[in-house]
């Protein structure tokens, strides 16, 4: 998600330094929210989690580190990750700050608020349950697995995702920021630890389907060790509406870039392949598909910011189509 927020956070109004006039580098403009999953269970936010008790900062510092400003030295200084010391080695600077905010102000999600103002995030972030929950999988050989970590580590496909505990509840200002969206995005990110958690927490999947608001999932450009090996376009958002019930999407973003040379070898070589576009498939579930080339260059193979928050903005703008002028309003998962 960190990679759409990259992207979306250029159409968010911001202050000119000296003017205190609102200014973005494009157009149109927009109000962006994210809502982070908090299940992560290891690195640093695992430790961090299990020592200190509290919500895993890492999933979240990404994010705000993506909708800040580039440039700005905060913003390295919140992804630093200290190479040596005992109790250091292997955090970043990030999480420990929000760690010792969390401490300081009783509240994990005040201390989030708190830190995207440090570094100026171009938008909300709220944790997707204030609540402190794990993911487990239920695998096709019948053996339940518990953490983000031990399932991504299954040899097994998955089955089912689940939260322990099974009841938690989402943030007021989650469900306000749902009902008042005019774009609802899912992903791209890890189908059944990043995704599908969120639509698991009690009323945000009614939340969505009663918003007027277009809802959008944005397809992996790859299949995912432990998780998504063999899956085309189609598995993606069959599992989704599975865990979610229907109507949490009703349009699909894939990508149409071949993938080639010596990205895709790497790739490859892991048993990791791209994600087949199975567009009858996919008509057949009743989406509708936009496909695009969403591609980043570099060595990894990720999704283009530009070209995805392009995207999104474009589809923003079509389900606000009867209100040209006013700003659009992005919720992103």
């Amino acid at each position: 998600m960190s990679s759409l927020l990259r992207g979306l956070k250029e159409y968010v109004p911001h202050p000119q330094p000296g003017t205190g006039e609102l200014a973005s580098s494009r157009l149109p403009h927009i109000d962006v929210t994210a809502v982070v999953t908090v299940t992560d269970d290891g690195g640093s936010s695992g430790v961090l989690r299990r020592e200190q008790e509290i919500l895993p900062p890492g999933d979240i510092r990404n994010c705000m580190v993506a909708l800040s400003e580039d440039e700005a030295l905060l913003s390295k200084l919140f992804e630093y990750r200290f190479e040596a010391g005992k109790g250091l080695k292997g955090h970043s600077f990030g999480n420990l700050f929000l760690t010792a905010l969390t401490h300081l102000t009783g509240d994990f999600a005040r201390s989030v608020a708190l830190s995207s103002e440090v570094l100026a995030s171009r938008g909300r972030i709220y944790p997707s349950t204030a609540a402190d929950v794990t993911v487990e999988a239920v695998l096709e050989n019948g053996s339940v697995v518990e953490g983000e970590t031990n399932i991504s580590a299954s040899t097994s496909p998955v089955r089912e995702v689940r939260l322990k505990p099974r009841r938690v509840k989402p943030l007021k200002e989650t469900l306000d920021a749902i009902a008042q969206a005019d774009l609802i995005c899912f992903g791209p990110g890890s189908l059944f630890t990043s995704v599908i958690p969120n639509v698991l927490v009690e009323g945000i999947p009614e939340a969505i389907r009663k918003s007027a608001a277009r809802k959008v999932y944005f397809v992996n450009l790859m299949w995912q060790a432990g998780e998504t090996v063999g899956f085309t376009a189609a598995d993606h958002v069959e599992a989704l509406h599975r865990h979610s019930g229907p109507a949490v999407t009703d349009t699909i973003v894939i990508n149409t870039r071949p993938i080639t040379g010596s990205r895709r070898r790497r790739y490859a070589a892991q048993r990791l392949n791209p994600v087949p576009n199975d567009y009858a498939r996919l008509h057949a579930l009743g989406v509708r598909v936009v496909s695009r080339n969403l591609l980043a260059r570099g060595e990894k193979i990720r999704h283009s910011p530009e070209a995805t928050a392009a995207v999104a903005v474009e589809l923003a703008q079509e389900a606000r189509a009867s209100r040209l002028g006013t700003r659009a309003s992005l919720l992103s998962y």
